[in-house]
């Protein structure tokens, strides 16, 4: 067995200035090999699929009728290998009846067929690195940032304005640290991504449904 290499050549790696100068000392100063020798003899492999296609009508006819009257003997085909069972084929158990197949049914749910003990030989691999359970963190714990805990909204039960917010509630708020650019970019990539996906969605439900009304017409108009 050779080893393959399906690496690219070296000649991909050259740079231009080298492969050039290489070129020119091809051209100009080409290396002198020794003349070719073949040593293997040609193989008669009678006549090519082109040179048949090539052949006039008027052989080819001659040719079949030479075939149809005396044909080539050939020694008979000895087959060395043996025939193993592979039980029904798909093609012949989708051949039969439905019947039989509510026959098969019944038989394995009644007297299913015993098997052997699975062995199992392998060991069972921790995924990640987990050796008992694999823990899902919340977002909240994955993004660092100051954590504000703010009160809910005051309600207006007498039907008149909402006040304004209380002072240490507004102080914590202005004490939040500004976002991160890379975050905010972020999230407007995903707002934008999210718009367009909903704008390709419209469009092509709107398609389909011009499409459904035209095979409408088109049925009941030529029906």
């Amino acid at each position: 067995m050779y080893d393959l290499d399906f690496s690219p050549p070296e000649s991909l790696t050259l740079s231009l200035w080298r492969s050039l100068l290489v070129n020119f000392a091809d051209r100009f100063a080409p290396e002198r090999l020794p003349p070719l020798e073949l040593t293997s003899q040609p193989v008669d492999v009678g006549v090519l699929e082109g040179d048949v296609l090539s052949m006039p009508w008027y052989r080819t006819v001659f040719t079949n009728i030479g075939d149809v009257i005396s044909p080539e003997r050939q020694p008979p085909l000895q087959l060395t290998s043996r025939p193993i069972d592979v039980g029904e084929l798909p093609s012949d158990e989708l051949s039969h009846g439905w019947w039989d197949s509510l026959l098969q049914n019944i038989r394995d749910r009644v007297a299913p067929e015993k098997l052997p003990a699975l062995q199992l030989t392998a060991k069972p691999i921790a995924a990640f690195g987990a050796e008992a359970n694999l823990q899902l963190l919340d977002w909240s714990n994955l993004i660092a940032g100051p954590k504000v805990f703010l009160a809910d909204a005051p309600q207006d039960v007498h039907g008149g304005s909402s006040e304004a917010l209380p002072a240490p509630i507004a102080a914590a708020a202005a004490e939040v640290a500004p976002a991160d650019p890379v975050l905010l970019a972020t999230r407007s990539q995903l707002v934008r991504d999210i718009g367009r996906t909903r704008f390709r969605r419209k469009i092509w439900i709107s398609l389909a449904t011009a499409e459904a009304i035209f095979l409408l017409v088109a049925i009941f108009k030529f029906t």
